[in-house]
């Protein structure tokens, strides 16, 4: 499968293995699927098997620096909706329009990204609400 690669930069034709491989430490996730890069071995996680039978992956295929700042990222946004005080599919919506495309924290591409979208819901918080 052709997924994004952060690390390499570009697209890739992604491994899929399981956790046994990117977790080796963590048998409770061996059963689970990944689509790995074949040259930096970074990997994405994927959803469960959908009704065609595939694995989608979760997002593009990040470097442990995307993954954390990601996280960072998160832990930032996350409160907003988990209050209540706004839904998280509208406020990914109104984050989306202030970027002028679609936005998805699994989608970001680099620290500079994630950085830029912290930054613009720290400038609109109040619009964003």
């Amino acid at each position: 499968m052709k997924i994004y690669c952060c690390g390499c930069q570009k697209d890739t034709e992604a491994n899929f293995v399981t956790g046994q491989v990117v977790y080796p430490h963590r048998p409770d996730l061996y059963s689970r699927g990944f689509w790995q890069c074949p040259c930096c071995k970074n990997f994405v996680g994927c959803h469960d098997r959908n009704k065609k039978g595939n694995f989608k992956p979760l997002g593009c295929i990040a470097t442990p620096e995307i993954k954390k700042a990601r996280m960072s990222l998160h832990s930032y946004i996350d409160p907003l909706w988990k209050t209540g005080r706004i839904r998280r599919q509208k406020l990914y919506g109104q984050i989306s329009t202030l970027l002028g495309y679609e936005y998805h924290t699994a989608e970001t591409k680099s620290v500079e990204e994630i950085e830029q979208v912290k930054n613009l819901v720290k400038t609109h918080i109040e619009r964003l609400l």
